[in-house]
């Protein structure tokens, strides 16, 4: 059927009703809300991956993770409706599809720039079966100018046809925020779209209004989009290297970083973000390199860039600097100590562990001390990292604690109940040094001065 040549009404009108079919390709963390965000306007889906345990599994309405509230539900609801499947044969699904929509993992190679490998496999799938009036749509985050060099070329050259002419290619940035994507994608924010050209632009946005409540931003050409995107990551990510700095400075200084912090956001534009063990995820630590991998290419240095980057990945090795304190502190010796995290997933209240500080932390300290073991109410296990099955079983074997993860079930826990004291360093801020047992020691990023803690 596809879109190209249609009035935005039409389109419309054809997405609710059940007669365009999508095409998602990849099926993580962020494919699948995607998916079933389309399922919801009205579309039929089509899964695609090349893990075929997901394939079986999501026809079988069973989904890879239980912390994205909607996404069994909406499987589900597809399965149920014959509006959903799930496959490995990325050709068939382009055939069969009008939209095809590319979220495969981009990921840092050896020398940190764009593993491609993905992106490219999945465009030649695509490209093999595209059709005439089909739409693509490129919403994994690249480097700036990879939907128009790369993956355009790539696609008309497997299929003979034109963008613009016969077929439409966009950028849309995703926009999801873990444990809430579906969410996001629906109603908190408006979504973004760059084309290769005027009618891909126009074709996409019609597509997306269907499915943003809040819009869809308009911008001249998908470079611009693909930047907006990774330009978000580098803000945080600098941000975030900048109360990392300060915090430091606030243990050297004897200043309490988060009074200070707290005083200096209650100006309206001061908002500082909070220090921390580090940066996380596939997101934050990952897209300043692909800025600045073609910033060098284009012999221009991105010194600030660099920098935050620099000083996040620093943040573990800081934090184990302050544990070495805590033990000087009580008398224990390093290689005697036993430690326990808790926390191993990257961010709070999920259980996704890719390029987790708080892992990376253990991986560092494990050949120190006598013994580290963790503790994660959404991670039960990770391959050759000892874990507790229960937070109390952690607190009563280890030595000192080191808050990696800022799960909601650590913030303001109350540990009076333990007769013994603890030793504990926050290394995401979130435990309340007066709700600890009396004698015990405590210290957090930033918070140095608070060092020795009595009740």
């Amino acid at each position: 059927m596809g879109v190209l040549g249609k009035e935005p009404l039409e389109i419309k009108k054809d997405l609710r009703e059940g007669r365009i079919t999508v095409a998602v390709y990849g099926m993580g963390r962020v494919g699948l809300p995607i998916a079933v965000a389309w399922l919801r306007a009205g579309a039929k889906v089509i899964g695609v991956d090349i893990n075929h345990g997901i394939v079986e599994s999501l026809n079988h309405g069973k989904i890879p993770f239980d912390d994205e509230p909607g996404m069994k539900e909406g499987i589900e609801m597809g399965i149920k409706e014959r509006r959903f499947y799930a496959t490995s044969d990325g050709i068939e699904a382009s055939k069969t599809s009008d939209v095809k929509i590319v979220v495969v993992a981009t990921t840092l190679n050896a020398q940190k720039k764009l593993d491609n490998k993905n992106l490219v496999s999945a465009a030649e799938n695509i490209g093999k079966g595209l059709k005439k009036g089909d739409a693509v749509i490129v919403e994994c985050t690249v480097p700036p100018l990879t939907t128009e060099l790369l993956v355009k070329r790539i696609l008309e050259e497997k299929s003979g046809l034109k963008a613009e002419e016969d077929f439409v290619l966009a950028y849309s940035p995703e926009r999801i925020y873990m444990g809430q994507a579906l969410k996001d994608i629906e109603e908190n924010y408006p979504k973004v779209v760059g084309g290769v050209g005027p009618k891909s632009t126009e074709v996409v946005a019609s597509l997306y209004e269907c499915i943003a409540k809040k819009g869809v931003v308009r911008l001249k050409r998908a470079r611009e989009a693909e930047a907006s995107k990774v330009f978000e990551g580098i803000y945080r990510d600098v941000n975030i290297a900048l109360v990392n700095e300060l915090a430091k400075f606030c243990d050297s200084a004897g200043i309490d970083f988060m009074e200070a912090r707290s005083a200096a956001n209650s100006q309206p534009f001061c908002h500082l973000h909070l220090p921390g063990i580090g940066v996380g995820g596939l997101c934050i630590p990952v897209y300043p390199h692909f800025v600045t991998s073609l910033a060098d290419d284009l012999g221009l240095e991105m010194h600030l860039t660099k920098c935050a980057r620099s000083v996040n990945e620093s943040m573990p090795e800081y934090t184990f600097g302050l544990m070495k304190k805590v033990l000087d502190r009580i008398g224990l010796e390093l290689r005697k100590a036993k430690v326990g995290v808790l926390g191993l997933s990257f961010r709070g209240d999920v259980s996704d562990i890719r390029q987790s500080p708080a892992v990376e932390f253990i991986n560092l300290i494990r050949n120190q001390v006598a013994a580290v073991r963790a503790y994660d109410p959404f991670v039960r296990s990770v391959d050759g990292i000892d874990t507790s099955e229960n937070l109390e079983d952690l607190l009563m074997w280890a030595d000192v604690l080191v808050v990696a993860t800022d799960h909601s079930t650590f913030k303001g826990l109350d540990l009076r109940r333990f007769g013994r004291a603890l030793a504990v360093v926050d290394g995401r801020n979130v435990i309340d040094p007066q709700l600890l047992p009396k004698n015990s020691t405590y210290v957090g990023i930033g918070r140095l001065q608070t060092f020795f803690y009595k009740s």
